[in-house]
């Protein structure tokens, strides 16, 4: 009997429609969980790291450190919470021997962020050393701090200080009933920040202090006109390099004059490293016998950036001239350290869709990549000994988790496991790459992201979307927007054009002067490759959506192809170069890429600007902007707004408060998922089979 009914509910349950998956939903990133900072000890027995939740209901992110155990370089038991779930904390890092862990963790109103735990056990009592309140840069022998800070914090400073400019001409009234500004310097404003910059004169600048690392008077070891950054101390601990860019309150200088310095700690006397070498030195790192030096050149804007490699004297100085490691290598390189050895130098880079690491021999030779993968590594740090490295990796297909190998990368083993849980309840398509060649030979690359619920033979409609930059890059990395794009029916093709920073110098470089009438190439032959390779797709449906650069291409191809898209998003973008260049705090982007100040180059902005064909534009368009983008300012959505409006063609005009030019990326939780929202319905309506093309104008 119990064998006949077992077989009815088998059946039974055969019966039953089976219920498709839905795909990514725009609310998904409410239970995503982002790690980073990932903090390996010097013994390799325990590996930190920043875990980040998104708080849906406070619309805010809570930040916690985590920690996992380790054991001959392999995951012992599971990851656990390290720090007050009650408090935000991040950015671990080790004193030299991994008894203490340093973390960022703001508590109540104390303006002294760092915190310090000892690692005795599963979790501690964090505490503050006196005189530390800035990132610690420990000594080699752990006795000594060093860490740079303003002389002044934000809260020491007298209210409204810089609001006026000490060398303006006007007087005022009263200065209590007085709240404005007064501005005489260029860089008054900055993206990212919600309130104006102050006059230079009350930025004091970040100077070098030491202090025991049991805390006390911390003493200050510079006085220089100019921020010290990256910090790094020599093995014996008699001296300490740095960079700083003594011109960098010149407003008028458009060279890159970064300096390297040494300064010995008992004498306190800091001198330049390469006073003859033009262009900028930055990521100073010792090698750890402490007789050479890496670093970074970059001889001038656009040029490429080299890994260097400097003879150190006894006294610290350079001896001899700095040796080119990477003069055959062509890409961009990031993240710079030396293997415990010192026999190789080790860097991370893009490199086509994927990011790696690299390194090259220290007396020179062929560069070569250490992991590999279609998928992007970052923040990767290594054991004293440098037989572990950890990092945290990203595909197309999932968000970032952490991982720990071998130095070579073998013996990987994933650390976390945050995002598998909703992504087995989710549908999601991977990334299929596609190439194609341009008119002059480019083999350009991209990725194509089919339905989420496809079938073969179906039509379905496509959207283009547009990296910024224009120097940066798409790749193997998680990006939700596409999914839920994916999950309302669509196709969604995403390309690296020439001007892509992932394939080469040239290839970075190639659309200087040529921004939009180069590139446009790309797109629209890469849009012609994917419908060969893709015949489900209905070529009359096609959207097109960006930011930023990616909102700028979006305005000129709706202006330059009106035929093509039948629908457009464009989100912090550019309408006009000559009006951007007067709101914007990036000038010196448009000085190099067009050649020159717009007086001196009014033709070439006019050419490049897509309001100068805006008459053209067919495609209904959607318009995303923040109200507090300093990047690319609201004026250049609002001229596009204003001119589709009077042109009749359907507009939205999205405005979000409170939000920078990164809104999509850190943007408020509730602003960052509307606006996914607000992009995946406009396409919906739009690219229907049955939407109202017929309200277009003609």
């Amino acid at each position: 009997m119990r064998r006949l009914v077992l077989s009815l509910v088998l059946l039974w349950l055969l019966s039953v429609p089976v219920l498709a998956q839905e795909g990514v939903q725009p609310e998904d990133y409410y239970q995503t969980v982002f790690v980073s900072d990932t903090e390996i000890s010097p013994r390799g027995d325990l590996l930190a790291f920043t875990k980040t939740i998104v708080d849906e209901e406070d619309n805010s992110r809570h930040r916690e450190v985590w920690m996992q155990q380790l054991r001959d370089g392999q995951p012992e038991g599971e990851p656990f919470r390290f720090t007050d779930p009650s408090v935000q904390s991040s950015s671990p890092r080790w004193s030299p021997d991994g008894s203490v862990l340093a973390i960022r963790s703001r508590r109540g109103d104390d303006p002294n962020t760092i915190r310090f735990l000892r690692v005795t056990a599963p979790g501690g009592e964090a505490f503050q050393l006196e005189g530390v309140d800035r990132s610690p840069v420990w000594s080699p022998d752990g006795e000594t701090i060093a860490f740079v800070r303003e002389p002044q914090t934000d809260e020491e400073r007298p209210e409204r200080a810089g609001w006026i400019a000490p060398d303006a001409l006007t007087t005022t009234a009263d200065s209590a009933r007085f709240d404005g500004r007064v501005i005489t310097h260029m860089n008054y404003k900055r993206d990212g920040r919600s309130s104006l910059v102050p006059h230079p004169s009350v930025q004091e600048k970040r100077q070098l202090h030491l202090v025991s690392s049991e805390g006390g008077e911390p003493e200050l070891l510079t006085d220089l006109a100019f921020h010290v950054r990256s910090v790094t101390w020599t093995p014996d601990g008699e001296r300490i390099y740095f960079a700083g860019d003594p011109e960098e309150d010149d407003e008028y200088n458009r060279a890159l004059t970064t300096n390297l310095y040494v300064l010995d700690v008992p004498t306190g006397e800091p001198t330049q490293l390469l006073a003859d070498m033009e262009g900028s030195q930055t990521s100073p790192e010792i090698s750890p016998d402490g007789q050479h030096l890496a670093f970074y050149h970059t001889a001038e804007r656009g040029a490429p950036t080299n890994v260097m490699r400097v003879a150190l004297a006894p006294s610290g100085q350079a001896d001899g001239a700095p040796v080119n490691l990477t003069a055959d290598w062509d890409l961009r390189p990031g993240g710079l350290y030396w293997t415990a050895d010192g026999a190789h130098v080790r860097w991370s880079a893009l490199t086509g869709g994927n990011a790696h690491l690299f390194e090259v021999p220290a007396e020179g030779g062929a560069v070569r990549q250490v992991t590999e993968g279609a998928r992007r590594l970052s923040s990767i740090s290594t054991t004293a000994e440098g037989d572990v490295m950890a990092y945290t990796a990203t595909d197309a297909v999932t968000p970032a988790e952490v991982f720990v190998a071998r130095a070579d990368g073998s013996a990987e083993a994933q650390l976390t496991d945050f995002n598998g849980a909703w992504l087995a309840e989710r549908t999601v398509q991977p990334a299929e790459p596609i190439t194609w060649t341009v008119a002059d030979g480019t083999e350009i690359e991209g990725w194509v992201i089919k339905p989420a619920e496809y079938e073969a033979g179906q039509s379905y409609p496509m959207v283009l979307k547009i990296h910024g930059g224009p120097h940066s890059a798409y790749g193997n990395t998680w990006f939700q927007t596409f999914h839920a794009l994916s999950d309302a029916g669509m196709f969604v093709f995403y390309p690296n054009p020439r001007g892509s920073s992932a394939y080469g110098h040239d290839f970075m470089y190639a659309t200087r002067g040529q921004w939009g009438l180069m590139d446009e190439e790309d797109y629209m032959t890469g849009v012609d490759a994917v419908l060969e390779a893709y015949p489900d797709i209905d070529p009359d449906r096609i959207g097109v959506s960006g930011g930023s650069y990616g909102g700028y291409m979006t305005n000129w191809l709706t202006a330059r192809f009106p035929d093509r898209f039948a629908a457009a998003v464009t989100s912090r973008s550019i309408a006009n170069w000559e009006s951007m260049y007067g709101v914007s705090d990036a000038q010196g982007l448009m000085e190099y890429e067009f050649f020159g100040y717009p007086w001196e180059a009014r033709d070439l902005y006019r050419e490049l600007s897509p309001i100068s064909y805006v008459e053209h534009v067919e495609a209904p368009t959607l318009i995303i902007h923040s109200e507090q983008d300093y990047r690319t300012p609201m004026p250049e959505g609002e001229q596009w707004f204003m001119a589709l409006k009077k042109r009749e063609v359907p507009v939205e005009f999205v405005r979000y408060p409170r939000s920078s030019h990164g809104l999509s990326r850190t943007g408020e939780p509730w602003l960052l998922v509307d606006r996914m929202e607000r992009l995946r319905s406009w396409f919906a309506y739009w690219l229907a089979d049955d939407a109202p093309r017929a309200a277009r104008t003609e």
